[in-house]
């Protein structure tokens, strides 16, 4: 990452020195390897701890992930593998919960939308009509 930060948006970064790492035995490929290297990778981030946050980055990533965020990544033989796809997870996941959705302004349907949509209506009903058929009573 650049400078020991991991960059989350353009205007939030966390220093590297602020995660907690913890490395276990992975049960994915690797055969006697994985018996034998720790290469499962989770990282700890904890939102109400770190004071590289702002006041505003900390209350959406509390309010949208809670007071710890955890990763972890198992995917690849390498430990130091692992750790790359451990950031860059993390660093998804708090970008996603950071991420402020544009508010939906509602439009109204155009007058040719309604009238193609109250034709097909017709045209049905056209159809169901004509499948009745004649009851000759019998």
């Amino acid at each position: 990452m650049e400078g020991e930060l991991l960059r989350v948006t353009p205007s939030c970064a966390v220093p590297l020195g602020e995660l907690r790492w913890r490395f276990s035995r992975s049960g994915g490929p690797g055969g006697q390897h994985a018996n034998t290297a720790d290469t499962r990778v989770e990282v700890i981030f904890d939102v109400v701890g770190s004071p590289s946050l702002s006041p505003h980055h900390r209350a959406r990533l509390l309010d949208r992930l809670g007071p710890e965020v955890r990763v972890v990544a198992s995917d690849e033989r390498s430990q130091a593998r692992n750790r790359e796809l451990a950031l860059e997870r993390l660093r998804s996941r708090l970008a996603a919960a950071l991420r402020v959705a544009t508010p939906r302004r509602p439009t109204r349907p155009t007058r040719s939308s309604q009238e193609r949509r109250v034709e097909a209506k017709r045209q049905r009903s056209q159809i169901k009509r004509l499948r009745k058929g004649v009851d000759d009573g019998g």
